[in-house]
């Protein structure tokens, strides 16, 4: 047979479109040509599986031409993952395996020179993608990537070292060829940061207990060396640990950019972009044949923190705007659009003013009015309307910071969270920060004294409907870590103190 067909996928944001690899064999004049719209890397395959079959033992048709389609046409094909499909449907057009061992099985892998198989980006993206499929297609991956890819449990997935361990297998001899189980892997003891290294600072502390309760987004505001990065990196450790879909979810996404750690797994990732970082690294883009997740998507499940946040450029933090209310971010290239989960949670600092000594207890500060507002007014009100939590982060006295006690654990603080979030699991099934609508109104719902407080509250301090609603989801949270069912005036009061560090609602 001269003509062979191989299954294999290819990536497309999230999703993994099915990729026919047609190798055909034929007299004339020598030749390897690759079609069907593939970009550099993909043709850069013609010499690599020349190669690896070469110096794998297995031959090569030097005398033949060989034309590669990668249907569909119309799809643009990017990286090494079609070296693997490529190599076997030519050993299946020259007869060295079996066509129809190839039938349920679907290929991806990078070639070396010498046949072992390099692990490919995605591959756990991939396997999710072919979840729900009749019948279950087995799905062969280097050994590298077989064991990322089995967490989505959705099928049979088989890693392989090298090009002949694959002929092996589709030979049906023994060989390197594994079926890989589907089991989570075993997560770290942490990253040896804990709440417990931060003195003082109790109400910035609570905040953060809060937010980690509800799910809320959260800046804070102080001068440097106040605390406020030391605090920000330590919150994740306040995060309840991620059940298996929403743990599969952020490892997916992290799988797209070759940096799903297994270590991390079942644990909320923390991403801290640089605030010189444009639009596109934060929210994603690409070509149209490599679309990849920013830092936003990157953080699924997880948290993103921002330091500096006034010196992002202004279109990057408006940019955010969509996704903090939706939790995706939707692409769109001129070809084709790929849509990628964010729901994060954002942690944010920044100084007060531009030389940030504004309230330190020590220093002056050598800023005019007018250098704060336009300071402060980088962040425009529609973003900061979008940040539940607004908590100033004030200087601690060298003296009284020697002197006091270390602080409280995280895992102390952790398993409160925990408890508050299995009330708010069993009331509505979703996080605080989500409620919206009917839902809103039914489990954020105020009694007469505290209902007319809150009225009074809102015409004085002119909050937008948003910023209400948002102080109704953090009294709820306030409400559920105090184990209490209504709504009271002191978590209202609580509440409305966490909105008001630029005295802006």
């Amino acid at each position: 047979m001269t003509l062979a067909q191989v299954a294999s996928r290819a990536l497309l944001g999230m999703a993994a479109p099915p990729v026919a690899v047609e190798v055909h064999l034929s007299p004339g004049l020598p030749g390897f040509t690759i079609v069907g719209l593939p970009e550099a890397e993909v043709r850069e395959a013609r010499d690599r599986v020349r190669s690896a079959l070469i110096n794998s033992g297995l031959g090569f048709p030097s005398n033949k031409r060989i034309v590669v389609n990668l249907a569909p046409a119309d799809l643009p094909k990017e990286s090494g993952r079609f070296d693997l499909p490529i190599a076997i449907g030519l050993l299946a057009a020259l007869g060295a395996v079996p066509q129809d061992r190839l039938a349920d099985h679907v290929f991806a892998g990078e070639l070396s020179l010498s046949g072992e198989l390099r692990p490919v980006r995605g591959a756990l993206a991939m396997a999710c993608g072919m979840r729900g499929g009749s019948p279950p297609a087995r799905l062969v991956l280097p050994a590298a990537s077989a064991t990322e890819a089995a967490l989505a449990a959705g099928g049979t997935v088989i890693g392989a070292p090298h090009l002949n361990a694959v002929v092996a297998y589709l030979l049906g001899h023994d060989g390197d060829a594994r079926t890989v189980a589907p089991a989570a892997p075993e997560a770290d003891a942490g990253n040896g940061l804990d709440m417990a290294d931060v003195r003082g600072h109790g109400a910035v502390k609570r905040a953060l207990e809060i937010a980690a309760a509800g799910g809320h987004h959260v800046l804070m505001v102080g001068p440097p060396g106040s605390g406020k990065s030391m605090l920000a990196q330590r919150f994740a450790g306040l995060l309840p640990p991620l059940d298996v879909e929403r743990a599969l979810e952020s490892a997916a996404v992290l799988s797209l950019v070759g940096r799903f750690d297994p270590t991390q797994w079942g644990r909320p990732v923390t991403r801290s972009p640089h605030h010189t970082a444009s639009a596109v690294a934060l929210v994603g883009g690409g070509s149209s044949a490599d679309i990849r997740p920013g830092e936003i998507s990157l953080a699924h499940q997880g948290v993103l923190f921002l330091d500096e946040l006034p010196e992002f450029d202004r279109s990057v933090l408006e940019s955010l705007r969509e996704p903090l209310e939706t939790g995706r971010i939707h692409l769109s290239r001129a070809a084709r659009q790929a849509e990628f989960p964010a729901r994060f949670q954002l942690v944010a600092a920044m100084n007060p003013c531009p030389c940030g000594d504004l309230g330190h207890p020590a220093r002056a500060c050598r800023c005019t009015p007018d250098q704060v507002a336009r300071y402060q007014g980088r962040i425009s009100g529609p973003l900061l309307d979008r940040i539940d939590i607004q908590i100033e982060v004030g200087v601690v006295d060298p003296d009284t910071l020697l002197q006091l006690p270390p602080g409280e654990p995280s895992a102390a603080i952790a398993a409160r969270v925990a408890a508050a979030a299995v009330l708010r699991m069993q009331r509505q099934g979703r996080a605080n920060a989500l409620l919206a609508g009917a839902a809103l109104d039914t489990h954020c719902a105020l009694g007469a004294e505290t209902a007319a407080f809150f009225a009074r509250a809102m015409q004085r301090l002119s909050w937008s409907a948003r910023g209400a609603h948002r102080v109704l989801r953090l009294a709820r949270t306030i409400a559920d870590l105090a184990g209490s069912g209504p709504i009271g005036l002191q978590d209202l009061a609580e509440a409305m103190q966490l909105r008001r560090a630029l005295g802006r609602g």
